[in-house]
């Protein structure tokens, strides 16, 4: 399939989301299907604190239109524990859970750190070997979201490049930014966005995320991001993942269908 940009939010229930992003006529259960046809994506959150049944994603999988995808919160048991590598019955578990009922529209997994794990390379890299490609027929693709700045080093790049695992790059005041790719796909979260402006951002910052969007979408790697190694030459077409999340969160479906504007 070409490669492809997909941008949107975290959840589709958030109840300012009523006065800013739901017209008056759209009632509480038919959000999501209102949600998935303004934006191209949905980061599940709900599955970091607990299992979903296989019901429910089939549920979600019906609602939404062609070509829609769900990026999945991984489950916080396997990733908030001392040992990682110790995580196997968890991540099973996570896995076993009735995700793949998704189907198509199964996006990339995202493992969440804590902002205080820091990097242990053996214990990282035994966690890693404990994430499947796939499961029942369907490809699985993960992003790994760590919060903690021994991260920001050529050896977790390597570790995470050699399983072709996304690193998540993160947009805050709260968490260390690492723009380095180490998958071939990129997977960005955005946690700037401000209540008093009306589409959470500047016209200025809007216009970057779409263009850093195409050039990831490219093969290419956008100019001035934070990395801890020198950018390699262009590669080839990469899917890309943006999602406005946390900030100011009643501003980010207005951020999201603005880079889908100038997307297209």
């Amino acid at each position: 399939m070409d490669s492809r940009i997909f941008v949107g939010i975290g959840g589709w229930s958030f109840e300012p989301w009523r006065q800013t992003f739901y017209p008056p006529n759209v009632p509480a259960s038919r959000e999501l299907e209102y949600a998935s046809r303004q934006l191209t994506a949905i980061e599940i959150n709900s599955t970091y604190y607990s299992s979903q049944k296989p019901a429910t994603f089939a549920k979600w999988r019906d609602a939404t239109p062609e070509g829609f995808v769900f990026p999945l919160k991984a489950s916080r048991f396997a990733t908030n524990r001392r040992v990682l590598a110790e995580a196997g019955e968890s991540v099973q578990r996570f896995i076993d859970s009735g995700i793949t009922e998704l189907g198509p529209k199964l996006g990339p997994i995202v493992w969440q750190f804590a902002p205080t794990k820091r990097f242990d390379p053996q214990d990282f890299a035994a966690f890693l070997a404990l994430l499947p490609r796939s499961h029942a027929g369907v490809p699985l693709r993960h992003a790994l979201d760590v919060r903690h700045a021994s991260f920001a080093c050529p050896e977790y790049l390597a570790l995470a490049r050699s399983h072709g695992m996304a690193t998540v790059f993160t947009e805050s005041d709260d968490y260390p930014p690492i723009a380095d790719l180490t998958a071939d796909f990129v997977y960005t979260r955005i946690m700037r966005t401000q209540s008093d402006l009306p589409q959470g951002c500047t016209p200025e910052q809007l216009a970057g995320v779409a263009g850093s969007a195409c050039v990831w979408n490219a093969g290419g790697m956008p100019g001035g991001l934070p990395l801890v190694e020198p950018a390699s030459a262009a590669g080839a077409p990469r899917d890309v993942f943006v999602f406005f999340i946390s900030g100011a969160k009643e501003r980010a479906p207005a951020a999201a269908r603005a880079v889908i504007e100038l997307l297209a």
